[in-house]
C-alpha cells in the first residue's frame, strides 16, 4: 500500500470551512508525529494542539492575519527546545534504558558522545539543530493528515516571538518554528483548490550513482 495517492491529494489549503475535525483523526496525525524519527532519538520539540477559538484568533493576528487560523479545527504549533541542556537529555536516555530494560548506565557512553556533540554547538545552532527535528516530524504530520483526509498548511509566516507570548513559551524554555492548520477545504472559496500540483520532474530532483 502507497501514500503517494495521498500525497497527490494534498495540498496546501488556503480557505477552511470552520468543520470540525474529528478527535481520532487528530489523535492519528499527533500519534504520526510522536512516532517520528528525531537525532539520537531526543524530540526536542513540544506540539501545542489548539482548538480554543480566542487562542486561534491571537494566533492568526501573530501570523499576519491569514485566515485559516481561525478558519481551521485545530492548530498545531511546533516548539523547539531554546538549547540542549543535560536534564533533558539525561531525561531521555533514562527513559530509553527504562524502556528496552536496560541497567541504569547503560547507555552512558553512547550519552556523552551525544553531549560533547551538542554541547559544541552555539545556542542558536542548538535551536537550528532542534528546529530540524521538528520538520521532521512535521512531514509525518503532514503525511498522516493526508492519510486521513484532512486538509492543512504548514505556515512559517509568523512572528514567534508573539506566538511565544501567546502560549507562554518562554517560562516552558520552548521557541516556536511552525504552526500547522488542520480542517477541511472551503472548495468553493479557496483558489489553489483542484489546481495541477506543481513540482519539479524526477531528473531535476533526483541523481543515481550506480
Amino acid at each position: 500500500m502507497s501514500i503517494i495517492p495521498d500525497l497527490e491529494w494534498r495540498y496546501a489549503t488556503k480557505k477552511m470551512n470552520r468543520e470540525e475535525v474529528a478527535n481520532e483523526k487528530i489523535q492519528a496525525i499527533l500519534e504520526a508525529i510522536r512516532l517520528a524519527p528525531t537525532s539520537s532519538g531526543l524530540q526536542p520539540f513540544e506540539v501545542f494542539v489548539v482548538s480554543n477559538p480566542k487562542v486561534k484568533a491571537q494566533l492568526q493576528k501573530a501570523a499576519y492575519n491569514q485566515s485559516q487560523l481561525t478558519e481551521c479545527s485545530h492548530v498545531l504549533v511546533f516548539a523547539v527546545w531554546n538549547g540542549y541542556d543535560l536534564d533533558r537529555i539525561n531525561h531521555y536516555f533514562d527513559l530509553y534504558e527504562e524502556v528496552r530494560q536496560h541497567p541504569k548506565g547503560f547507555s552512558d557512553g553512547y550519552k556523552n558522545s551525544v553531549i560533547k556533540l551538542l554541547s559544541s554547538l552555539s545556542v542558536e545552532q542548538q535551536i537550528e539543530h532542534a528546529a530540524r527535528q521538528a520538520y521532521i516530524a512535521l512531514g509525518m504530520a503532514l503525511c498522516e493528515a493526508a492519510v486521513q483526509k484532512v486538509d492543512s498548511i504548514p505556515m512559517e509566516g509568523f512572528v514567534a516571538k508573539e506566538v511565544d507570548e501567546i502560549l507562554g513559551l518562554d517560562t516552558q524554555r520552548l521557541k516556536t518554528v511552525l504552526l500547522l492548520p488542520l480542517g477541511y477545504k472551503d472548495a468553493d472559496n479557496d483558489w489553489q483548490y483542484g489546481q495541477k500540483k506543481v513540482r519539479k520532474s524526477t531528473e531535476h530532483i533526483f541523481t543515481f550513482i550506480e
